[in-house]
């Protein structure tokens, strides 16, 4: 198995092998997850095989398996599994074991300040394509869920994001090539800012709370319709 393979499935084993824990239960939740997954994807894969195609970043197939799809390596699907299930899995635990929404009261203004930075970046950066695409397109997710969605769970939501930052740093800086001679995902500078955390572009962070937002607020919007409730969080 390849490399990035390897990563895609340490990510996800523990979470898997958790989920059917008696308290936790979280398989019952995989009727919302899946879907929600699939979802995201639909938006995700494509501006993923453009980038790819325009050479915003690419791939190193010494360590990938050598099979593709769209011209994406199979592992790169992966891990738009992998990821989002081990980041829901957790929002899904901190929401058992955490009972109070600490940032719950002020989800509106750190929303508002994000939205803020994102759009001055993204105005300042129309030719780093990385940056503006991934920026602009946070900020107006974030804008509605602030004014549109009115989600209750972005507290808890922000929360899970803060958490999850660790094992982004483990996993985004083995796919940078942290851990490696090479990277196994390379991009072209001139197309972001050129800032790295360690190995990381600063744009994988906002990439990261895209997707995962976008997996959490279809996951939360298809647990609201089952409920047979009317739940003003979401927009049904």
């Amino acid at each position: 198995m390849s490399y990035y393979f390897w990563i895609n499935l340490l990510s996800i084993s523990v979470p898997l092998l958790v989920s059917f824990d008696r308290r936790l239960k979280f398989h019952r939740n995989w009727k919302f997850l899946f879907p929600a997954m699939l979802a995201t994807m639909v938006v995700f894969i494509p501006w993923d095989v453009y980038k790819t195609d325009s050479g915003v970043w690419g791939f190193n197939p010494d360590y990938l398996q050598g099979y593709y799809i769209i011209n994406l390596p199979v592992e790169e699907w992966l891990f738009f599994i992998a990821i989002p299930y081990a980041c829901l899995f957790t929002y899904h635990s901190f929401g058992y074991l955490i009972k109070k929404d600490y940032l719950g009261p002020y989800a509106k203004a750190i929303t508002a300040t994000l939205i803020l930075i994102l759009l001055i970046v993204a105005v300042l950066n129309p030719m780093r394509t990385y940056t503006f695409v991934t920026f602009l397109a946070a900020a107006v997710f974030l804008t509605l869920h602030l004014f549109v969605f009115r989600a209750d769970y972005l507290g808890r939501f922000y929360v899970m994001y803060l958490a999850t930052l660790v094992p982004f740093f483990i996993v985004n800086g083995a796919l940078t090539g942290s851990f490696t001679p090479e990277p196994v995902v390379w991009y072209d500078n001139s197309r972001n800012l050129g800032i790295r955390m360690g190995t990381i572009p600063v744009e994988d962070s906002v990439y990261g709370l895209l997707l995962l937002l976008m997996n959490t607020t279809v996951y939360e919007w298809l647990r609201s319709r089952s409920s047979n409730k009317v739940n003003p969080s979401v927009m049904s």
